[in-house]
Order: C-alpha cells, then sequence, then structure tokens
C-alpha cells in the first residue's frame, strides 16, 4: 500500500509537471510569436469618437468598444513611450472630442509629458468640428507642438453653452404633479420637472462651473499657442474661424491635407519610421507600471447602485454596483501584497445606501493600513463625492464636476393624466401610509414628514462623513454644501480635494502613502483580479461568420436605438429616482447630457 501511494504522488507529481511545462512552452512561443515595436516608431492615436474612461468586462460592452481609447491605456502608452528609444515621435488625428473637461485634460496632460522628452507631438484635423462645437477638440489638439487643419476645415472656438430643458409645462398640460423636494437650493435635478426656467442657484452653480471652464480654457490655448490670455479671450468672442483665418490668427501652424501632414513628420524623423497606434503599441512594448510593490486599481464608473455592475448597451453607460466595487475592495484588502488602493472614480452618484456601502470599505482599508487614493474623471459628484470622501487623498482635474453634496427624491403623480384618457385607478390597502410610493396618490401628511424626514438624515448624514473624512468643520461643510456642484479648481480651494491632476499624480501620491520612494517601482493591478488568464493569454476561439453576421446586426441595432434613449432621457420620459446625483452633467462638444 505505501509503495502504491508513492506512485500515485510520482504520478500526479508528473502529471502536474508535465502541464505546466507544456503551459510554458506554448506561452513562449506565444510571447516570442508576438510583433515587436518596430526600431523607428510613430506613435499614432485617433481622438475623433472620443476615449472612454472604462470598458466593463460584459461580452457586449467588449464589442461595442472594441476599438474606442480608453484613458488609462493612452496614459500609459504615452508615458512608455517618452522613455523609449524606439519612438520618434507622436501624432493624432482629433476633430470632435464628446469628452468632458476633464477627460480632455487628462490627455492633455499626457501629450505635454510625452512632449517633455523632445519628440515631436503633431495634432491634425479636418475640421474642429462641422457644423458644431470644435471647442473641447481644439482645446486637446493645444497641447500639441503643431497643429495642422485641412484646408477645407474650420475652427469652432466658441467657449462653453450649457442648455437646461424644462418639462413643468409640459406635465401641467398633462396632468403630472412633481412632488419632490431636495437638501438643498443648489440640488437642482428636480428643476426639470418643478421649473419653467433656471432658479438663481441653478443659475449661480452652472455660470461658476463654465466660469472656471473658461478660464482653464484660456490658460490652456494662450501656453499652448504662445498667446496671452487677453489675445485668446478675444479670439474666442471672435470664432468660429474659416480654415485660412484660424491660420492667420495663429490657432493652426498650417493648412494641409493628412498625407501632407504625415510626409512632414518623416521627412523630420526618418522615413522608415512605422506607424504604431497607442494601444498596439502598448500591448508591445509593455505597461510601465508591471512589476514592483502593488497598488491595487478599483474603478468605480458609472451611476451608483446596488448590485453588481452592469452595462446598460442602449445608453452605452454602466454602473457602479456596491457588489462589485465592496468585493474588489475586499479582495485588495486581504491581498498581503497590495501597498495602497487607487480608487479611480467617474460617478454623477446615484443610491444613498449603495454609496454608503462602497464608503464603509474605504474606512476599512485605511484600517488595515491600505492608504486609499483617489482620482476623478469627468464626474465625482454627489454619491460620486460619497464614495471618495474619507480617502487619504483625492486628486481631480481642474475641470472635474464634483461636490454635488446633497440629497434629492419624490416622485410625479400621475392618477389625472391617466384620467386625461380615460384610464382610472382604485385599490385597496392594508396599512395607513401603504401608498406612500404609488405613482398614482399623493402622499398623506404622515408620509411627506416621513419623507422629509429621510431627506434630512441622509444630508445630515453626508455632511458629517465629508466633515470627518476631510477633516474640516460641520459648518464649514454645510456652507460649500446644499448641494452645489464645483470644479475641481474651486474644490481644491475648498478643501474638498487635495491635488489638481491625472493618474500619474494620484499614482504618486499612492508610492508616497505606501511609504514608498519617489521613484519606486510600482505594478498597478486592477481589481478584482483577471478571473480567466489563460483567455487573455491564449485567445479565445474565433466566431463563425453566423455568429460575427448576428454580432455585427445586434451592435448596428443598439447604435441605431442609442439616440432615442438618450433623447428620453433628456427629456425626462426615462428617468429612475434619484437620490445622490449630480444634477447636469455638460459635455464640452456636443448637445449637454443629464
Amino acid at each position: 500500500m505505501a509503495r502504491r501511494g508513492k506512485l500515485v504522488l510520482f504520478l500526479f507529481a508528473l502529471f502536474t509537471l508535465t502541464v505546466v511545462a507544456i503551459a510554458l512552452l506554448v506561452f513562449a512561443v506565444y510571447r516570442l510569436g508576438k510583433p515587436g515595436v518596430p526600431e523607428h516608431t510613430i506613435l499614432e492615436a485617433d481622438f475623433e469618437k472620443g476615449v472612454v474612461e472604462y470598458v466593463p468586462v460584459d461580452p457586449i460592452a467588449q464589442i461595442l468598444h472594441e476599438h474606442q481609447p480608453v484613458v488609462r491605456d493612452l496614459v500609459e502608452a504615452l508615458e512608455r513611450g517618452a522613455d523609449d528609444e524606439r519612438v520618434v515621435g507622436f501624432i493624432a488625428r482629433i476633430g470632435s472630442s464628446g469628452m468632458g473637461m476633464a477627460r480632455l485634460q487628462e490627455l492633455r496632460d499626457a501629450v505635454a509629458a510625452f512632449g517633455e522628452s523632445g519628440k515631436p507631438t503633431v495634432a491634425w484635423s479636418e475640421t474642429f468640428g462641422e457644423f458644431g462645437p470644435g471647442t473641447g477638440a481644439y482645446y486637446l489638439a493645444t497641447a500639441f507642438d503643431e497643429i495642422y487643419l485641412q484646408p477645407s476645415g474650420d475652427v469652432n472656438l466658441t467657449g462653453f453653452a450649457a442648455e437646461n430643458p424644462f418639462l413643468r409645462g409640459t406635465l401641467d398640460k398633462l396632468g403630472v404633479v412633481p412632488r419632490m423636494d431636495h437638501r438643498y437650493e443648489y440640488k437642482n435635478a428636480m428643476n426639470l420637472f418643478t421649473e419653467e426656467k433656471l432658479t438663481e442657484p441653478h443659475r449661480e452653480a452652472m455660470q461658476a462651473l463654465l466660469d472656471s471652464w473658461f478660464d482653464q480654457l484660456v490658460t490652456g490655448v494662450a501656453e499652448g499657442r504662445k498667446k496671452t490670455p487677453e489675445e485668446v479671450r478675444e479670439l474666442i468672442d471672435r470664432g468660429p474661424f474659416l480654415g485660412p483665418e484660424a491660420l492667420e490668427a495663429g490657432l493652426v501652424d498650417g493648412l494641409a491635407y493628412r498625407d501632407e501632414v504625415y510626409a512632414n513628420l518623416r521627412q523630420r524623423v526618418g522615413e522608415d519610421a512605422e506607424l504604431l497606434y497607442l494601444y498596439p503599441y502598448l500591448q508591445r512594448a509593455g505597461r510601465p507600471h508591471d512589476h514592483g510593490e502593488t497598488i491595487a486599481l478599483i474603478y468605480g464608473v458609472g451611476g451608483v447602485a446596488r448590485g453588481s455592475n452592469q452595462y446598460d448597451p442602449l445608453r452605452g453607460t454602466t454602473t457602479m454596483g456596491s457588489d462589485s466595487v465592496t468585493a474588489a475592495f475586499r479582495e485588495a484588502i486581504d491581498d498581503d501584497s497590495v501597498r495602497a488602493i487607487l480608487f479611480r472614480v467617474d460617478s454623477p452618484g446615484g443610491s444613498y445606501v449603495a454609496s454608503d456601502a462602497i464608503w464603509r470599505e474605504t474606512v476599512r482599508a485605511k484600517d488595515a493600513g491600505k492608504p486609499v487614493i483617489v482620482s476623478m474623471g469627468d464626474v465625482a459628484g454627489s454619491g460620486g463625492y460619497f464614495v471618495a470622501m474619507n480617502a487619504d487623498k483625492i486628486v481631480a482635474q481642474p475641470g472635474t464636476i464634483t461636490g454635488s453634496i446633497g440629497v434629492l427624491g419624490g416622485k410625479l403623480v400621475t392618477r389625472e393624466m391617466w384620467k386625461k384618457v380615460g384610464i382610472t385607478f382604485d385599490g385597496v390597502q392594508a396599512g395607513a401610509d401603504a401608498t406612500i410610493y404609488s405613482s398614482v396618490e399623493d402622499y398623506s401628511e404622515q408620509g411627506w414628514e416621513r419623507f422629509q424626514a429621510w431627506l434630512d438624515r441622509v444630508y445630515e448624514d453626508f455632511t458629517a462623513k465629508v466633515a470627518d473624512g476631510r477633516d474640516l468643520p460641520l459648518d464649514t461643510v454645510r456652507d460649500v454644501a446644499k448641494g452645489r456642484i464645483w470644479s475641481g479648481t474651486d474644490a481644491e480651494q475648498l478643501h474638498l480635494i487635495d491635488a489638481v491632476g491625472g493618474f500619474p499624480v494620484a499614482l504618486d501620491l499612492a508610492r508616497q502613502a505606501a511609504g514608498l520612494e519617489p521613484t519606486a517601482d510600482v505594478k498597478l493591478a486592477v481589481y478584482p483580479r483577471e478571473r480567466n488568464p489563460w483567455a487573455k493569454i491564449f485567445g479565445e476561439p474565433a466566431a463563425s461568420s453566423e455568429q460575427e453576421t448576428a454580432i455585427t446586426l445586434a451592435v448596428r441595432a443598439i447604435e441605431t436605438l442609442r439616440p432615442v434613449v438618450r433623447f428620453a432621457e433628456r427629456t425626462g420620459l426615462i428617468s429612475e429616482r434619484q437620490e445622490l446625483e449630480v444634477p447636469f452633467v455638460p459635455q464640452v462638444d456636443g448637445p449637454p447630457s443629464w
């Protein structure tokens, strides 16, 4: 029996070693078979369709965003390329951004950092906005050494505008009664239903945000185009510009077609230089932060909700599910190799209880000796600020929309609307306030009192936790709260954040918080960890032609329906209960979104 046991153990060990050897051999062949980086490489990017913050681990999301760049990938590719002797320059197509101010600034910072290596950076555009806004796209272009415009193109540099629709008049005609309230006057998402125009607090907050953005725009363009702020302000007020006018005004360096721009760059860096897009380059060259002490990267992207992270293909949006994010925190907390946590937040808010669940994990992380550094994207307000407020350090771009410390809620009472089309309701109940959440019954006196108590409870909890997390007097917090949004620049002055910047700044602070040297190598690892590493290494089985056709048709159907869904959202036809939520999230280019 003893011999048989030893033989079984021997055979099992032999089998295990054989499997591992085969796996390593296949992996080595795979790695050796991968193309390398050419000796003379021009990095290339296409920002025409914008850049996304994060692509969820979801099959449909992966397909729909297959060719759309991701912020972190672009930032790290440019960081890697700056120190890579094989890389001799960077060229990017820019036209209309469709991105928020903070995302534009993240890319501008990355381009500027790459340019410090002395390698040329060139932006080219067919047109900066075609019969539409081009301010954001042009702002991004000014981070490059040179800007070229197609001779038939324009520079639609006109500043910023935010326009809000109001449905109160329509609701009155339909017989729909909005029964909502907020804490406090700047928490204006419900104004869509309750007002016919901007309230004074609503106007004040929006104007302050656009003024802050405008100052950032002027500063960036002035630095990039070697002009004074006064000159830039005068140019913006004169816009938009036809191509020859833009050249004369010094907004672009030349009028040229794509082939001419590329040929010109090759003449300077070498005719043998090969083009390589940023993400393929990153895959071949490797990420700059792939070894050293581990820093966990956790994404909190989208509206905050209870449950798991979700992807909505019709809206093209993600949900920050409290179950998913708290599980990622627990995994990072329990992993002894993790020295700090970098929490990337891009969220307009959402559920109070879901936000509170995520907040609790940031507390647990700090108690476990794992410092938490938050890096904010385009928006990190209301519930998006709630999940961030206890971090050791908070970093945001100057253009990040943050704050919105407040709460709102309520319902639309639709009984009279249904009556107009001949539909009536009747029913029975057990419990004095069983209809408190009914859409056809108004609040009772007791129900309204309970609703007000809920608003007070949330607001008091929110502001108290901000005061504790930010080490601020409660009265100071309540002065800057009231549901008001702030730009990152203003938030820093109000001590709601600690520093302005993007991924690199946050990573430096994470090193510092972990007690590492400023130049220490770190491994930035996304949590939760990849569950299927073999698929990532060896690839998935190829789809059949029938499968590819079905996928293509599904994607086209989704893309066709998206504008309809977005229109319904903007007009209030599609609405979910709002609790902790930023009321208004304007884009830099394109129509405002809510």
